[in-house]
């Protein structure tokens, strides 16, 4: 059995429902992370997702920004769960059902930190490093229960390795791109031996974007982007993904020059092979 799951920070779903209506008909994930959907669960557009056969859907909305929502074309149900210390809208844990089996599915947006890696100094990049901290307890605890069938996707707000950004000295006092923080993020993924399944099948060498600002003028001229968004898994599904080999992994990069006005980040899809041992 081969499911596809996918992630987007759309940066408003509701100005660019149209892009993600079009990204889901085309690409037909089964389930779809959003991130910073910039409205309260009342204000998301339910039905043109129920329109195309994603009826099932979980929102953790807020006023403004931030929000995250998950929308499936398989059963889930919600987890409660608790990650943000200032109870921003950022995340959505759902367990999804697929035929016989089952995985939980845990939809992140990372705050951005701020602009100065300091704590001390930025209680952005506190609040930052807070959250990480609070993920990382979270599935110490998963992990102790046995319960090991995760996949993580999300902005995680980080770009961890060095082609991860496209000037790996120039960004190395970025928010996103510091020590501190690669530290941080890899701690958790090395902890639990979860599968970065960006990285899993590309050479080192190899440059890995999924965002790129609303500043540069000529985007994929410049290609100043940075890999801020993630997929993951846990050791149980790694042969699921290993299974569908670099094909079944992809960044959505055109998406990013859709449309007029898109998201400063583009969608990324992973098959997995749920039969694969």
């Amino acid at each position: 059995m081969q499911i596809k799951v996918a992630t987007w920070n759309i940066n408003s779903v509701r100005l660019r429902i149209d892009q993600v209506i079009q990204f889901l008909t085309e690409q037909q994930p089964d389930v779809l992370g959003l991130q910073e959907i910039k409205c309260v669960e009342e204000q998301f557009p339910y039905q043109p997702f129920r329109d195309i056969g994603y009826e099932f859907i979980e929102v953790k909305g807020q006023k403004g920004y931030h929000g995250a929502a998950t929308v499936s074309k398989l059963p889930m149900e919600r987890l409660p769960t608790s990650f943000c210390p200032l109870d921003h809208a950022r995340h959505v844990s759902t367990r999804v059902i697929a035929g016989d089996q089952d995985f939980e599915f845990h939809n992140f947006y990372v705050p951005a930190g701020g602009d100065i890696a300091d704590p001390v100094v930025n209680d952005k990049f506190a609040h930052k490093l807070e959250f990480l901290e609070n993920m990382r307890c979270y599935f110490e605890e998963r992990f102790a229960t046995g319960d090991a069938q995760q996949i993580l996707v999300g902005d995680f707000n980080i770009a961890p390795h060095e082609h991860d950004v496209w000037g790996h000295k120039q960004l190395l006092k970025v928010v996103s791109h510091t020590p501190m923080e690669v530290e941080i993020l890899n701690t958790l993924l090395k902890t639990h031996d979860f599968t970065d399944t960006s990285r899993l099948f590309a050479g080192d060498e190899e440059k890995l974007y999924s965002w790129w600002s609303y500043r540069a003028k000529d985007i994929m001229k410049s290609n100043r982007g940075r890999r801020l968004d993630h997929i993951w898994v846990s050791p149980a599904l790694k042969p699921a993904v290993e299974a569908m080999g670099k094909a079944g992994h992809e960044i959505h990069v055109p998406c990013r020059t859709w449309h007029a006005k898109p998201s400063d980040h583009v969608p990324m899809t992973q098959v997995l092979d749920l039969t694969a041992k």
